[in-house]
């Protein structure tokens, strides 16, 4: 925002006095898309195990998160600090599944912060699941995007934004939630979404009124929204954002810079898992302009000590499903990737284990293809031991096999619609089985499928296939509508979780691999 708009806007409203009349440092520390990974993680970002975090092999976990915020606190006594999470603490490991959220509402208010946004899989169990966090935790937990004004559960609990007092100054804070959050995950008919940037400038506009003139949104859309939000919504003066599990750093090879500036707004994003706490410094006028933004992301890796305390009470936490997570299932001869990045892109290792363990468990029921959405793969696992722990480190939705049936025109509908938000790193990515076709990113989305095969034959649009999915998908999350009202659907097979772990079991030692099912032209 330019000093005289904002200038003129505080005299309009003759609230002056609130405004800043100095210069002003603000330190925020923030982490997003911590996904319930309350135990340290190892460099797939999977659950690390003891005997490795020992060897100083494991990153994160939250015992870690703890020291590093306090260790920053500590070192900026005196100093103007909030500290922030953008969203995404639930889902991804056996502490969410096992105990549906009281470890995350524990620790987060140990650590003490400031402010949340919700993130889409805080809708996994509904709005029951975001209404125990948001009463459960001592700060609140913010999304202007959302009007949960209709919903018995959320209605009060859940704030467009809110001001924090920091060192004198009010620095508002506002926060918006990826609009396809229903396609994602679970929430209810009553929480109405409105347009991420529209919702933003709207309370942009409202602080503004009030006199607040420091503003900063913390949001859970994905980088490349936030990217967008940064250049179209004025007022802001800084965008920390999750959703997208983007590694910003000015170290690390390869990573968007931190921050990356738009204008003058600088967005910052610290990847995910608890692997990495940032650290963004902003220098503000007297008009509330920033004038210096600086700062990086710091790596939470063996040489940040656990927080004692935190350690402890992890490990009591961990006791009942220890058992479980250790348990052996298989072996495999070489790393299985499972990597984001790379399984909501092209084909993928993981996907084809995943893939062909549902072939294989419903083949003699006649099902011929199989299409399992890419974001529900969470973790690659290493070589060597694969522990059920590491399986359902990867899949951690508890999702259910699914049968059902769909002509050969919804089978290229849900090819379409899967890669057709590639350029975002969308989870609807379709990984396959007893499929094969080619995708061309030079054409427009829904646009772009070509040469598709069922069972090693052309498809046929007005044929009848036997498929198999997740249950999530099969009821059409991930934008899958075509499959929503399909005949003969049975959503109610084994977790996804064991078909992997008994596939793995009767395929021991087993062999990762990718054989070209998914052709992908690019540009380049």
């Amino acid at each position: 925002m330019s000093s005289k708009f904002k200038m003129a806007t505080a005299l309009a409203s003759g609230l002056m006095a609130t405004a800043a009349t100095a210069e002003t440092t603000l330190h925020i520390i923030h982490i997003n898309d911590l996904h319930s990974r309350i135990q340290p993680i190892s460099r797939f970002d999977g659950t690390c195990g003891v005997e490795d975090n020992a060897a100083g092999e494991c990153f994160g976990g939250v015992a870690r998160v703890a020291t590093m915020i306090n260790q920053l606190r500590e070192d900026l006594a005196g100093e103007n600090v909030i500290v922030l999470d953008a969203g995404d603490q639930y889902q991804g490991s056996l502490m969410y599944s096992t105990y549906k959220g009281d470890a995350e509402i524990e620790f987060m208010n140990a650590i003490g912060f400031d402010a949340m946004a919700v993130g889409n899989h805080e809708f996994d169990d509904g709005d029951e699941g975001l209404a125990k966090l948001a009463n459960g935790v001592d700060f609140p937990v913010i999304s202007g995007s959302i009007d949960v004004s209709q919903s018995n559960l959320l209605a009060g609990v859940v704030d467009n934004h809110v001001v924090l007092e920091v060192g004198g100054q009010r620095v508002g804070i506002i926060s918006a939630l990826a609009a396809d959050t229903r396609e994602t995950s679970s929430p209810s008919d009553a929480v109405i979404f409105t347009p991420e940037i529209e919702s933003l400038q709207a309370d942009v506009d409202t602080l503004t009124d009030e006199g607040v003139n420091m503003i900063i949104a913390l949001n859970h859309v994905g980088v490349n929204t936030d990217l967008a939000i940064a250049e179209a919504v004025d007022g802001i003066d800084a965008v920390v954002g999750g959703h997208s599990h983007t590694l910003m750093s000015n170290t690390q090879e390869g990573a968007m810079a931190y921050p990356t500036m738009v204008g003058d707004v600088p967005v910052v994003q610290a990847y995910a898992y608890s692997k990495y706490v940032g650290h963004l410094t902003l220098v503000f006028d007297d008009a509330g302009n920033v004038t210096s933004a600086t700062g990086d992301t710091i790596l939470l890796d063996a040489s940040v000590a656990e927080d004692p305390a935190i350690v402890a009470r992890v490990a009591e936490l961990a006791g009942p499903i220890d058992d479980l997570m250790v348990q052996v299932v298989s072996e495999s001869t070489q790393i299985i990737e499972g990597a984001r990045e790379v399984c909501r892109a092209m084909e993928c290792a993981m996907g084809n284990l995943v893939a062909d363990a549902m072939l294989d468990r419903t083949a003699e029921q006649g099902v011929v293809a199989v299409i399992q959405n890419g974001g529900g793969i969470r973790a690659t696992i290493d070589s060597g031991e694969i522990t059920m722990g590491e399986v359902i480190t990867v899949l951690p939705f508890q999702n259910t096999l699914a049968t059902f049936e769909a002509t050969g025109a919804d089978i290229l509908a849900a090819l379409e619609n899967g890669v057709s938000e590639m350029e975002d790193g969308a989870g609807r990515f379709p990984q396959v089985a007893g499929i094969t076709f080619t995708v061309d990113t030079t054409q427009a989305p829904f646009e772009r499928v070509s040469d598709v095969t069922v069972a090693g034959a052309p498809l046929v649009e007005t044929a009848t296939y036997l498929m198999a999915s997740n249950n999530y998908v099969r009821n059409g999350g991930d934008g899958y509508a075509m499959f929503e009202d399909a005949n003969n659907a049975y959503d109610f097979g084994p977790g996804l979780e064991q078909v992997v772990a008994d596939y793995l079991v009767e395929n021991g030692p087993y062999t990762p691999y990718t054989d070209g099912r998914i052709t992908v032209v690019n540009a380049e």
